[in-house]
């Protein structure tokens, strides 16, 4: 089961890492800047440390992952306990810990052991999570998002504190619950 587990996140790994680099190749200018000094050593290996960046989204400077995307934090999570399994992780699907800072990045990173022995990482005592929704780099389609039984929100780099409530993202109601 485990080797099962280990191996579907290799392939989602490729297909992220792919659609990410299409998906950046494909864009413009949008709005979107990120902290001076952004070099970052991104590894295919799954081995490496996630790499977490500071990013300005529609305004708003947080946390993404090296690759652009914007990480989110559950309402019903606690510091030790992801809440987000099943088919929530499909749609939320879990940061990879442990994580180093990036440029911009000044919360404190640590882990935590998900309920199927993966390594989660963690800012600020939150699980972090990226969301599928979130197609490109620089979006934050999951912010302020009602699913699975909490509310999703972005990581601003000063912490988990929700910003100011400007996403219609959070409007979808109903359905999967996403």
């Amino acid at each position: 089961m485990e080797r099962g587990y280990i191996e579907m996140r290799k392939i989602w790994a490729a297909v992220s890492l792919a659609a990410a680099a299409l998906a950046v190749s494909a864009c413009g200018s949008s709005g979107i800047s990120s902290s001076p000094a952004t070099s970052s050593s991104a590894s295919a290996s799954s081995s490496a440390a996630t790499t977490l960046m500071a990013m300005t989204i529609n305004g708003t400077p947080v946390v993404t992952n090296a690759k652009g995307f914007t990480v989110y934090w559950a309402s019903t999570d606690t510091s030790t306990t992801s809440t987000c399994t099943g088919s929530c992780v499909t749609s939320w699907p879990a940061v990879q810990g442990p994580a180093t800072a990036g440029s911009g990045v000044t919360g404190t990173l640590g882990t935590i052991t998900r309920s199927d022995g993966t390594v989660q990482a963690t800012y600020d005592g939150h699980p972090l999570y990226t969301f599928v929704k979130d197609t490109a780099p620089g979006q934050a389609n999951g912010n302020g998002v009602h699913a699975f039984g909490g509310v999703w929100h972005e990581m601003t780099v000063s912490g988990a504190i929700p910003a100011a409530s400007s996403s219609a993202s959070s409007s979808s109601g109903g359905g999967a619950g996403y």
